[in-house]
């Protein structure tokens, strides 16, 4: 297995790679509301470098890219007008830091009108503005990221795609919600359907004409739903206070957790994103032994993800300071993953 982190244009690294050499692209792209000024972040991808990502991933290949929830509509049709079909979208619930939150509650009235005035109309900080800040402050604090689940087309029927390049579907097995210990398969005793038992949370049709008559003990089906497990988001998900996690509807979907370690390791990058929910994404869409590509590798949280996972790893970043910080998180992933038993890989600069 082989890893390879590039310093460049990712156009100018995309357009030097052959035709249908990866099997996924999992990456967070710049969102096109100039954040804190960065001159990355001035527009989304544009349409020439998703064309140059459908090119170089495999038939039935999946591409998953997080966007902001004010340009998620532009970085869409872009993907799609490149040549990808979109398939879903998947949303990854969060709780913002409170730092900020504490930055701007002590500011005065005149800082907030400067900070406002300076930053305000590019969405700088506006993720806080929601949490009771001043109604001049026209912004809600933003709680979620959408991710966009689109397909490479391919000929033939899936069977045959995936005997041929071994993509074309969802590793549904891999990526089932875990039960909870001593926890029926059944969401409830009698299902919010009461006996029926062909209800949609107890189970459908096998397709002979019987009825399944319980969930699967691996797990709930995966939903396109994330969220990180903090207090704030699953206070969301009950009925009441007294409600404990194992009976709140949070239990349904996939939880990735945030660790300190994240933003740790000599780390400087804005847009971290959690180890886990990269690892789950990886999952999802790559084959057992597979590629990732990210052409916006940032600090490396999805080649990161990927070398824990013991998937190879494709990263692509024109910071260079970046891609130092991205070579020193993987090869530590990697050298973890070597400890525990999983297969080593090699880092190129």
């Amino acid at each position: 297995m082989h890893d390879n982190l590039t310093h460049g244009d990712c156009l100018d690294v995309l357009r030097s790679m052959p035709d249908n050499y990866v099997d996924s692209i999992v990456t967070d792209p710049p969102y096109g509301i100039k954040f804190i000024s960065k001159t990355w972040d001035y527009d989304v991808t544009s349409q020439t470098i998703w064309e140059e990502c459908l090119r170089v991933l495999k038939p039935g290949g999946h591409l998953l890219s997080f966007a902001g929830s004010r340009t998620q509509h532009r970085m869409a049709a872009r993907i799609e007008d490149s040549g990808f079909e979109i398939r879903d979208m998947i949303v990854f619930l969060y709780e913002t830091s409170t730092a900020a939150q504490v930055l701007i509650e002590s500011l005065s009235p005149d800082q907030l009108k400067l900070l406002d005035a300076t930053f305000g109309n590019d969405g700088m900080l506006g993720w806080v503005y929601g949490s009771g800040f001043p109604k001049t402050h026209h912004a809600l604090k933003p709680a979620m990221e959408p991710i966009t689940v689109a397909r490479k087309p391919f000929k033939g029927s899936i069977a045959s795609n995936v005997c041929v390049h071994s993509t074309g579907t969802l590793n549904i097995s891999k990526c089932r919600i875990p039960l909870a210990d001593g926890e029926s398969p059944y969401d409830y005793p009698n299902g919010p359907g009461g006996t029926e038992p062909n209800h949609m949370w107890r189970g459908r049709s096998k397709g002979d004409g019987s009825i399944a008559k319980q969930g699967s003990p691996d797990g709930r089906w995966p939903a396109n739903f994330i969220h990180d497990g903090s207090n704030a988001v699953l206070a969301w998900f009950r009925d009441s206070p007294q409600q404990v996690e194992i009976s709140s509807a949070s239990r349904f979907f996939y939880c990735a957790k945030a660790s300190r370690k994240d933003r740790g390791e000599g780390n400087n990058h804005p847009c971290v994103k959690p180890t886990e929910l990269m690892r789950y994404l990886c999952r999802l869409i790559t084959p057992t032994g597979g590629t990732v590509l990210d052409p916006f590798m940032g600090s490396g949280s999805t080649g990161k993800a990927a070398a824990t996972e013991g998937f190879c790893f494709i990263g692509i970043d024109r910071e260079e300071d970046y891609v130092k910080i991205a070579c020193r998180r993987i090869a530590a992933a990697l050298s973890t993953t070597v400890r525990s038993g999983g297969a080593g890989k090699h880092l190129d600069n």
